[in-house]
């Protein structure tokens, strides 16, 4: 090379301008910093936005939360898959119904034991699970307000009952006191909220070869626990109980038993009826009688308005019917109505056919009856037509699905209020809804819930802050 093109090399070289490699390093690490605190601080700021959305959408009204309010909604769905569940904030307030079954999103470990509250003026839906398969109505009860619920113990673990307010998200657990209690079931609630009736499963031995039922009335504030009634262990005992309207006295099944075999193979006839006791709330018996065969108490709501009479479910075929009778001996009684001189109550209402069974919900203000009825499952095993017990009656894989109706006085069918879908088998309804008897046109919740969004959020906080890391591992690796 010579001397004139080493000089003009030089020169040009000179006239280049020189790039600071150090000082542009470290600007577009800064660069990139800022990026990923801004994208992690907005999706903070989405996680954060996702319950003051749910809040600003869905907070009870003052109506439904002090239980002046509710409808029933007059229909029902699987819950979203990410639902929100009963404690979890914003709190549901009181519920107008609860349900369970098979269908999608009410299956937990393998059992239908998950339970979905609808709150009582919007459709707000919450879940909760509990340890069976449970049926609402009959071993998941809601209070009268719809402000509580309460489940049972399951078969595993130590026996209780298990409250949860819905207002506050609070739950508590409460022991019966059953000595030798397997499970506790709650089966009932008093209608002011203070006591509930449980049944004990108590092993009659160590070995745990047999079993005896035990049903108590428990206050919730405190006190002793009231003894109703003792018997074999069964599906029937203390299945069904009914307070009156004013929370005095209240009605109990005991003593059904099993249905007689038949040796010639043909269909077994009915058995002997249920003993029906009635008890005040120091567990002192009032009065009882025998049912006849195919004759139920009718459920919850089976005493009257007035408080006078009890109402009970007769079978006959395929077809149900409701009729009054005597607390004091179980006799028949027609209702007059005053102005008319006709016949009034039960004996006006409609029949409902081609159900495995109905359940008294209770009195709307205009005098109808609220049932729920239950629908066959096409591949049910059993027959309906004849002798069934009516735990294998509402048992989930006879139930197809089930509806709420209203049996009006004089109408010739029975209205159909809430329907759900197939494998929603149980459904329980607060007191202070049926009595209002008001419908509302549901819009339940579909998709995905606030759960999931809120679990995607904080994964995606999550992977931005690995991946903060990772870069800044990298940078310190290359001396940045």
């Amino acid at each position: 090379m010579t001397a004139r093109l080493r000089d003009a090399l030089r020169e040009t070289a000179e006239a280049v301008p020189a790039y600071d490699v150090h000082d542009r390093a470290v600007a577009t690490a800064r660069r990139t910093r800022r990026r990923s605190v801004a994208a992690a601080l907005a999706a903070l700021a989405l996680v954060a936005l996702v319950p003051v959305g749910l809040r600003a959408g869905g907070a009870p009204t003052t109506a439904a939360a002090t239980g002046a309010g509710g409808a029933l909604p007059d229909r029902v769905s699987s819950p979203a898959f990410g639902e929100l569940h009963a404690t979890d904030r914003p709190r549901l307030g009181p519920a107008s119904v609860i349900f369970s079954g098979q269908a999608p999103g009410l299956v937990w470990r393998e059992e239908g034991s998950r339970v979905v509250a609808v709150g009582a003026d919007s459709d707000r839906y919450r879940t909760f699970t509990v340890g069976y398969e449970a049926r609402t109505g009959e071993d998941v009860v809601l209070s009268a307000d719809g402000r509580r619920v309460a489940h049972g113990s399951g078969s595993s673990g130590e026996p209780r009952v298990t409250v949860i307010d819905l207002v506050t998200g609070r739950t508590r657990d409460l022991a019966t006191g059953v000595a030798g209690s397997v499970t506790s079931t709650p089966v009932a609630w008093s209608p002011d909220g203070r006591r509930l009736v449980v049944r004990d499963t108590v092993a009659i031995d160590e070995q745990r070869t047999d079993y005896r039922s035990v049903l108590s009335l428990l206050p919730l504030g405190g006190g002793p626990r009231v003894e109703l009634a003792v018997g074999p262990h069964s599906g029937g005992f203390g299945r069904t109980v009914a307070f009156a309207p004013d929370g005095r006295r209240l009605a109990y099944e005991v003593d059904r038993p099993a249905p007689l075999d038949s040796a010639d193979g043909r269909r077994p006839a009915d058995p002997t009826g249920a003993t029906v006791r009635v008890s005040d709330l120091d567990g002192r018996e009032v009065s009882s009688f025998t049912l006849p065969p195919s004759t139920w108490l009718a459920g919850k709501g089976a005493w009257t308005p007035d408080g006078r009479w009890l109402t009970l479910a007769v079978r006959q075929g395929y077809t149900w019917r409701l009729r009054h009778v005597d607390p004091a001996n179980g006799r028949e009684v027609r209702m007059i109505d005053p102005a008319t001189g006709g016949e009034a109550g039960a004996a006006r209402l409609p029949w409902v056919s081609g159900v495995t069974a109905i359940r008294l919900l209770g009195w709307t203000d205009a005098g109808a009856a609220m049932v729920v009825s239950y629908l066959p499952h096409p591949n049910a095993p059993a027959r309906f037509d004849g002798p069934l017990e009516m735990d294998q009656r509402s048992a989930y894989g006879n139930v197809g699905t089930v509806r709420v109706l209203a049996l009006e006085p004089g109408a010739a069918t029975a209205r159909t209020l809430l329907t759900a879908p197939d494998e929603v088998v149980a459904v329980d309804v607060a007191d202070d809804v049926v009595r209002a008897g008001r419908v509302r046109e549901a819009d339940p919740p579909a998709g995905l819930g606030p759960r999931f969004w809120l679990g995607a959020g904080l994964a995606g906080v999550a992977g931005l802050a690995v991946w903060g890391v990772a870069r800044w591992r990298r940078r310190r690796a290359y001396g940045g």
